[in-house]
């Protein structure tokens, strides 16, 4: 038996239904058809035209709620592809996500990030976060240490997740356990892979960050790791300080304190037009220490140490020392990561430095007013321009280059 829910006849045969359709019931019931040969065609010749949809992609819930205002005739708003901004913060370094909240004029979402009696990780998303593009500052130096902070991190990007965020994002200022990117001996790890892969785990679609301690921990990751760098912020206080002396680019000098960080020591160079020195360390004979030479003259100059963590600032401390024997005038040192472990502190009052230029992308609690050496240039600006470029889909190479529009000049 056959059925023909669009007409609500029954045809008990073959026949019968091939007779219906040589008489033209069908075809009379068919808007448009003509004599039986209107077939497909003037089914959607007499339907009224629809709108394509819009193909999925990968943007979850929000892409669409997109193609659903597409489907509708609308255009998809700017920067709603991920859906409402929610910025949150960790223990690690508050001070700075406030900054970051301030300049982009967005207040920081609501969450409670505690411990339990037994010290483990507490932490209670106190807002809706369905469908939203969600941002988690957090640095792992800083504060309770890096453990703490990091696993403070990692949990709160898995309640996002279960929050059923539609994309979430790490701005981390400082990407913790990047020193170990490499093997380079037996039975070590390779701490910033596992930091990636963790991450990841926890539910992170995308890292922003600054300074990665080596480039090619972004290859660790098949997520995308954007990271800014903080070169034209400290570039600006150093020609600030020149515009004071009354001193122009061929009166300066940059200097890597290591071989490893010749590269960027370069790019500092350019960005100032100045030539560049670097210390090489190296050890002549097995059972003598490592002696630093220096390549590059400094005599009369004002030398800029670049650096991208200091930790105990030993090494910075030790090259302001090569620098003045060398007969360099004056040392200013520029860091961009301030860790600051004891004795660090000591040991920048006790040094050739005139003074030490650092971002706040650890909080540096105390240790600004222990230290009137330390000069603080705040990458809040920079993060701040970042986030809502990653919201609206914009181009960060712009900010690679150039200072965001609202950074103190």
């Amino acid at each position: 038996m056959f059925r023909l829910a669009a007409c609500g006849r029954h045809w008990h045969s073959a026949a019968a239904l091939s007779a219906a359709c040589a008489g033209g019931w069908l075809d009379r019931r068919r808007p448009g058809a003509a004599g039986g040969g209107g077939g497909a065609a003037s089914w959607a010749e007499a339907e009224p035209e629809r709108p394509q949809r819009p193909e999925r992609s990968s943007g979850g819930s929000a892409s669409r709620a997109v193609g659903a205002q597409a489907y509708a005739g609308l255009a998809p708003a700017k920067g709603m592809n991920h859906g409402p901004l929610r910025i949150f913060t960790g223990n690690a370094h508050p001070e700075l996500a406030c900054k970051i909240a301030a300049e982009m004029g967005v207040p920081l979402s609501n969450a409670t990030v505690g411990r339990f009696k037994c010290g483990e990780v507490n932490v209670v998303i106190n807002e809706s976060v369905r469908d939203c593009d969600v941002f988690v500052i957090q640095p792992t130096d800083g504060g309770a240490g890096p453990q703490e902070n990091f696993m403070e991190l990692l949990i709160m990007l898995d309640a996002v997740r279960r929050g059923a965020a539609n994309r979430v994002t790490a701005v981390m200022p400082v990407y913790g356990y990047a020193r170990q990117n490499s093997k380079e001996q037996s039975r070590t790890p390779i701490t910033a892979r596992l930091a990636a892969d963790l991450l990841s785990v926890a539910g992170a679609d995308r890292v922003l960050t600054v300074e990665l301690h080596a480039s090619q921990i972004q290859g660790f990751a098949s997520y995308p790791i954007d990271n800014m760098y903080a070169l034209p912020l400290l570039a600006e206080e150093i020609q600030k300080c020149l515009e004071g002396r009354n001193l122009g680019p061929d009166d300066l000098v940059v200097v890597s304190p290591d071989v490893g960080g010749a590269k960027r020591a370069s790019a500092f160079a350019k960005k100032l037009c100045a030539p560049l020195a670097i210390f090489s360390r190296q050890r002549r004979r097995s059972n003598e220490s490592a002696e630093v030479d220096l390549v590059g003259e400094v005599k009369g100059k004002t030398c800029v140490v670049i650096d991208d963590i200091a930790d105990s600032c030993e090494t910075i401390c030790v090259a302001a020392r090569k620098l003045k024997a060398q007969g360099a005038s004056a040392v200013i040192g520029a860091v961009v990561h301030g860790v600051f472990s004891e004795p660090a502190v000591d040991n920048i009052l006790k040094s050739d430095m005139e003074f030490v230029i650092v971002t706040d992308t650890i909080p540096l609690g105390d240790k600004a007013l222990r230290c009137p050496k330390l000069r603080v240039v705040s990458v809040a600006p920079l993060l701040a321009s970042a986030i809502e470029r990653i919201h609206s889909s914009e181009s960060l190479s712009a900010l690679f280059e150039q200072l965001p529009k609202d950074a103190p000049r």
